[in-house]
Protein backbone atom coordinates (compact mmCIF):
# COMPACT_ATOMS: atom_id res chain seq x y z
CA UNK A 1 0.00 0.00 0.00
CA UNK A 2 1.41 3.23 -0.78
CA UNK A 3 2.18 5.58 1.93
CA UNK A 4 0.05 9.34 1.73
CA UNK A 5 2.01 12.22 1.47
CA UNK A 6 2.33 14.20 4.71
CA UNK A 7 0.50 17.06 4.95
CA UNK A 8 2.37 20.39 6.19
CA UNK A 9 0.31 23.43 7.17
CA UNK A 10 2.48 26.09 6.46
CA UNK A 11 1.36 29.18 8.54
CA UNK A 12 3.15 32.96 8.77
CA UNK A 13 2.95 33.39 12.65
CA UNK A 14 2.76 35.64 14.78
CA UNK A 15 4.20 37.20 18.07
CA UNK A 16 0.51 37.17 19.39
CA UNK A 17 0.11 33.69 21.24
CA UNK A 18 -3.74 33.36 20.27
CA UNK A 19 -1.94 32.58 16.28
CA UNK A 20 -0.05 30.06 16.98
CA UNK A 21 -2.86 28.88 19.42
CA UNK A 22 -5.57 28.96 16.40
CA UNK A 23 -3.49 27.26 13.83
CA UNK A 24 -2.24 24.22 16.40
CA UNK A 25 -6.65 24.20 17.21
CA UNK A 26 -6.86 23.83 13.37
CA UNK A 27 -4.43 21.53 12.40
CA UNK A 28 -6.33 18.97 15.43
CA UNK A 29 -9.56 18.92 13.62
CA UNK A 30 -7.76 18.47 10.09
CA UNK A 31 -6.35 15.54 12.09
CA UNK A 32 -10.36 14.32 13.50
CA UNK A 33 -11.54 15.04 9.78
CA UNK A 34 -9.01 12.37 8.64
CA UNK A 35 -7.44 9.57 11.14
CA UNK A 36 -4.40 8.21 9.60
CA UNK A 37 -3.18 11.35 7.85
CA UNK A 38 0.05 12.56 9.42
CA UNK A 39 -0.19 16.31 9.29
CA UNK A 40 2.93 18.87 10.86
CA UNK A 41 2.56 22.25 11.36
CA UNK A 42 5.77 24.84 10.40
CA UNK A 43 5.53 28.35 10.90
CA UNK A 44 7.61 31.01 8.89
CA UNK A 45 8.67 33.29 11.39
CA UNK A 46 8.01 34.45 14.98
CA UNK A 47 6.51 30.46 15.97
CA UNK A 48 8.01 27.63 16.40
CA UNK A 49 8.83 24.63 14.47
CA UNK A 50 9.91 26.61 11.60
CA UNK A 51 9.30 24.99 8.29
CA UNK A 52 12.80 24.21 7.60
CA UNK A 53 12.98 22.52 11.24
CA UNK A 54 10.02 20.20 10.35
CA UNK A 55 11.43 19.52 6.79
CA UNK A 56 14.47 18.50 8.25
CA UNK A 57 13.15 16.63 11.01
CA UNK A 58 11.03 14.46 8.48
CA UNK A 59 13.60 13.62 5.64
CA UNK A 60 15.49 12.34 9.33
CA UNK A 61 12.66 10.46 10.00
CA UNK A 62 12.37 8.53 6.12
CA UNK A 63 9.56 10.26 4.70
CA UNK A 64 9.68 10.94 1.12
CA UNK A 65 6.58 12.85 -0.04
CA UNK A 66 5.43 15.80 1.56
CA UNK A 67 2.42 18.62 0.48
CA UNK A 68 3.07 21.87 1.41
CA UNK A 69 -0.06 23.37 2.47
CA UNK A 70 0.33 27.52 2.56
CA UNK A 71 -2.04 28.34 5.68
CA UNK A 72 -2.91 31.67 3.45
CA UNK A 73 -6.91 33.02 1.74
CA UNK A 74 -4.86 34.68 -1.09
CA UNK A 75 -2.38 34.11 -3.12
CA UNK A 76 -0.06 37.01 -2.48
CA UNK A 77 3.78 37.62 -1.39
CA UNK A 78 4.14 34.60 0.96
CA UNK A 79 2.35 31.98 -1.19
CA UNK A 80 4.68 33.28 -4.26
CA UNK A 81 7.74 34.04 -3.17
CA UNK A 82 8.45 33.43 0.79
CA UNK A 83 7.23 29.22 1.01
CA UNK A 84 8.61 28.23 -2.74
CA UNK A 85 12.14 29.90 -1.34
CA UNK A 86 11.79 27.93 1.88
CA UNK A 87 11.17 24.80 -0.24
CA UNK A 88 13.97 24.69 -2.10
CA UNK A 89 16.12 25.12 0.68
CA UNK A 90 14.20 21.43 1.84
CA UNK A 91 16.38 18.28 1.92
CA UNK A 92 16.90 16.94 -1.43
CA UNK A 93 15.56 13.37 -0.62
CA UNK A 94 11.92 14.90 -0.31
CA UNK A 95 9.68 15.04 -2.86
CA UNK A 96 7.11 18.19 -2.28
CA UNK A 97 4.41 19.13 -3.68
CA UNK A 98 2.78 23.07 -2.92
CA UNK A 99 -1.21 23.07 -2.65
CA UNK A 100 -2.82 25.62 -3.86
CA UNK A 101 -3.75 28.77 -0.82
CA UNK A 102 -6.92 28.25 0.52
CA UNK A 103 -8.81 30.55 -1.04
CA UNK A 104 -11.74 31.70 -2.96
CA UNK A 105 -14.04 28.23 -1.98
CA UNK A 106 -17.54 28.59 -1.26
CA UNK A 107 -16.91 26.87 2.05
CA UNK A 108 -14.59 29.94 2.83
CA UNK A 109 -17.94 31.64 2.61
CA UNK A 110 -19.98 29.07 4.24
CA UNK A 111 -17.68 29.80 7.47
CA UNK A 112 -17.64 33.39 7.41
CA UNK A 113 -21.71 33.46 7.29
CA UNK A 114 -22.03 30.82 9.99
CA UNK A 115 -19.31 32.94 11.94
CA UNK A 116 -21.92 36.13 11.22
CA UNK A 117 -24.81 33.84 13.00
CA UNK A 118 -23.06 33.16 15.93
CA UNK A 119 -22.44 36.78 16.29
CA UNK A 120 -26.07 37.43 16.34
CA UNK A 121 -27.23 37.71 13.16
CA UNK A 122 -30.27 35.26 11.74
CA UNK A 123 -30.83 34.11 8.14
CA UNK A 124 -33.61 36.86 8.16
CA UNK A 125 -31.50 39.75 9.00
CA UNK A 126 -29.58 39.19 4.83
CA UNK A 127 -31.67 41.19 3.05
CA UNK A 128 -31.66 43.97 5.43
CA UNK A 129 -27.56 43.50 6.87
CA UNK A 130 -24.72 44.92 4.72
CA UNK A 131 -21.62 43.20 5.54
CA UNK A 132 -18.00 44.50 5.41
CA UNK A 133 -15.41 41.51 4.14
CA UNK A 134 -12.74 42.68 6.10
CA UNK A 135 -8.99 41.38 4.95
CA UNK A 136 -5.64 41.60 6.09
CA UNK A 137 -4.91 43.27 2.95
CA UNK A 138 -2.02 43.40 0.63
CA UNK A 139 0.07 45.11 -2.14
CA UNK A 140 -0.58 42.38 -4.55
CA UNK A 141 -2.88 43.54 -7.12
CA UNK A 142 -3.99 39.91 -7.61
CA UNK A 143 -4.88 39.31 -3.73
CA UNK A 144 -6.88 42.34 -3.82
CA UNK A 145 -9.32 41.68 -7.13
CA UNK A 146 -9.87 38.28 -5.34
CA UNK A 147 -11.50 39.86 -2.04
CA UNK A 148 -13.68 42.44 -4.36
CA UNK A 149 -14.72 39.01 -6.40
CA UNK A 150 -15.29 37.22 -3.09
CA UNK A 151 -17.75 40.49 -1.95
CA UNK A 152 -19.29 40.44 -5.35
CA UNK A 153 -20.17 36.97 -5.20
CA UNK A 154 -21.40 36.75 -1.51
CA UNK A 155 -23.07 39.62 -2.44
CA UNK A 156 -25.33 37.25 -4.77
CA UNK A 157 -26.25 34.98 -1.76
CA UNK A 158 -28.69 37.55 -0.28
CA UNK A 159 -27.26 40.23 1.47
CA UNK A 160 -28.37 43.73 1.10
CA UNK A 161 -24.80 44.76 0.29
CA UNK A 162 -21.18 43.60 0.83
CA UNK A 163 -18.30 45.76 0.62
CA UNK A 164 -14.21 44.54 0.54
CA UNK A 165 -12.03 46.44 3.16
CA UNK A 166 -8.59 46.00 4.13
CA UNK A 167 -6.69 46.33 7.26
CA UNK A 168 -2.88 47.19 5.61
CA UNK A 169 -1.61 48.19 2.21
CA UNK A 170 -5.46 48.51 0.46
CA UNK A 171 -7.69 50.72 0.76
CA UNK A 172 -11.00 51.55 1.96
CA UNK A 173 -10.37 50.31 5.69
CA UNK A 174 -12.62 48.95 7.68
CA UNK A 175 -14.87 51.58 9.33
CA UNK A 176 -14.79 53.66 6.03
CA UNK A 177 -16.52 50.31 4.61
CA UNK A 178 -19.04 50.43 7.52
CA UNK A 179 -19.75 54.23 7.04
CA UNK A 180 -20.18 53.27 3.10
CA UNK A 181 -22.57 50.45 4.05
CA UNK A 182 -24.81 53.12 6.65
CA UNK A 183 -25.10 55.75 3.52
CA UNK A 184 -26.42 53.50 1.52
CA UNK A 185 -29.42 52.85 4.20
CA UNK A 186 -28.34 48.95 5.44
CA UNK A 187 -30.86 48.54 8.47
CA UNK A 188 -27.62 47.01 10.19
CA UNK A 189 -24.14 46.77 9.33
CA UNK A 190 -21.85 43.30 10.04
CA UNK A 191 -18.30 43.15 9.80
CA UNK A 192 -17.02 39.60 9.08
CA UNK A 193 -13.23 39.00 9.44
CA UNK A 194 -12.07 37.44 6.40
CA UNK A 195 -8.51 36.37 8.40
CA UNK A 196 -7.61 32.98 9.59
CA UNK A 197 -6.31 33.46 13.29
CA UNK A 198 -5.94 36.43 16.00
CA UNK A 199 -3.37 38.87 15.73
CA UNK A 200 -2.31 42.32 15.19
CA UNK A 201 -4.63 43.04 11.78
CA UNK A 202 -6.98 41.37 13.11
CA UNK A 203 -7.59 43.53 16.20
CA UNK A 204 -7.04 46.58 13.43
CA UNK A 205 -9.95 44.92 12.07
CA UNK A 206 -12.43 44.70 15.03
CA UNK A 207 -11.28 48.29 16.11
CA UNK A 208 -12.57 49.11 12.71
CA UNK A 209 -16.03 47.94 13.50
CA UNK A 210 -17.04 49.45 16.27
CA UNK A 211 -19.49 51.54 14.67
CA UNK A 212 -20.98 48.25 13.29
CA UNK A 213 -23.56 46.66 14.80
CA UNK A 214 -22.33 43.30 14.48
CA UNK A 215 -18.36 42.36 14.57
CA UNK A 216 -17.83 38.26 13.90
CA UNK A 217 -15.18 36.36 14.84
CA UNK A 218 -12.06 35.31 12.45
CA UNK A 219 -12.36 31.94 10.80
CA UNK A 220 -10.24 30.06 12.90
CA UNK A 221 -10.69 26.44 13.72
CA UNK A 222 -14.19 26.54 11.49
CA UNK A 223 -15.19 23.05 10.11
CA UNK A 224 -15.16 24.43 6.77
CA UNK A 225 -11.62 25.78 6.95
CA UNK A 226 -10.47 22.26 7.66
CA UNK A 227 -12.27 20.75 5.14
CA UNK A 228 -10.95 23.27 2.70
CA UNK A 229 -7.39 22.23 4.00
CA UNK A 230 -7.94 18.63 3.35
CA UNK A 231 -9.51 19.56 -0.19
CA UNK A 232 -6.26 21.41 -0.92
CA UNK A 233 -4.15 18.47 -0.07
CA UNK A 234 -6.42 16.11 -2.50
CA UNK A 235 -6.02 18.19 -5.21
CA UNK A 236 -2.05 19.11 -4.28
CA UNK A 237 -1.95 14.57 -4.52
CA UNK A 238 -4.13 13.83 -7.56
CA UNK A 239 -1.58 14.47 -10.55
CA UNK A 240 0.75 11.61 -8.92
CA UNK A 241 -2.38 9.29 -8.15
CA UNK A 242 -3.75 9.68 -11.42
CA UNK A 243 -0.04 8.90 -13.00
CA UNK A 244 -0.57 5.72 -10.76
CA UNK A 245 -3.71 4.98 -11.38
CA UNK A 246 -5.06 5.36 -7.99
Amino acid sequence: MRTRPVLLVIAHGSRDPRHAATVHALVERVRSLRPGLRVETGFLDFNVPSVHGVLESLAARGVRDVVALPLLLTRAFHAKADIPAVLRDAPARLRIRQAEVLGPSPLLLSALERRLYEAGLTPADKSSTGVVLASAGSSDPEAIAVIADIAREWRHTGWCAVRPAFASASLPRTEDAVQELRRLGCARVAVAPYVLAPGFLPDRIARGAADADVCAEVLGAAPEVARVLLERYDQARRPALTALGA
